[in-house]
């Protein structure tokens, strides 16, 4: 088997429990690791053989469009959404990041991962 890694897809969007995180937002990274068979791709030199980087960010792009309180209800849903779409996926981890988390504090960011 063979790895796909898109590595931190940025997006702006408007998740949190708060009122004001809906209205204001703030910066997200989304990480996608997929195992699949890459064979063809790597033999023929196709695009059709293998899964398209572009279409993993458009789901990611489209699913972080939907606001939800947790970004452990968003990770779900792209994973969900992955596995739906794409189906030479055979496994995939999909790692949520957000940013400067109102946490009365400084923390950095909070994660949460999500393997199906």
């Amino acid at each position: 088997m063979h790895k796909i890694a898109v590595n931190n897809i940025s997006v702006y969007a408007h998740h949190g429990c708060w009122d004001e995180e809906a209205i204001i937002g703030g910066e997200y990274s989304v990480d996608v690791e997929m195992t699949t068979d890459f064979t063809i791709a790597a033999e023929t030199d196709e695009l059709s053989g293998t899964i398209d980087y572009v279409v993993v960010k458009e789901i990611v792009y489209r699913e972080m469009a939907i606001r939800s309180k947790l970004i452990e209800h968003v990770a779900l849903r792209i994973v969900s959404a992955l596995k739906k779409e794409i189906p030479a996926i055979e496994k995939v981890l999909v790692r949520v990041t957000k940013y400067n988390a109102p946490m009365g504090g400084q923390v950095e960011s909070v994660s949460v991962e999500i393997e199906l």
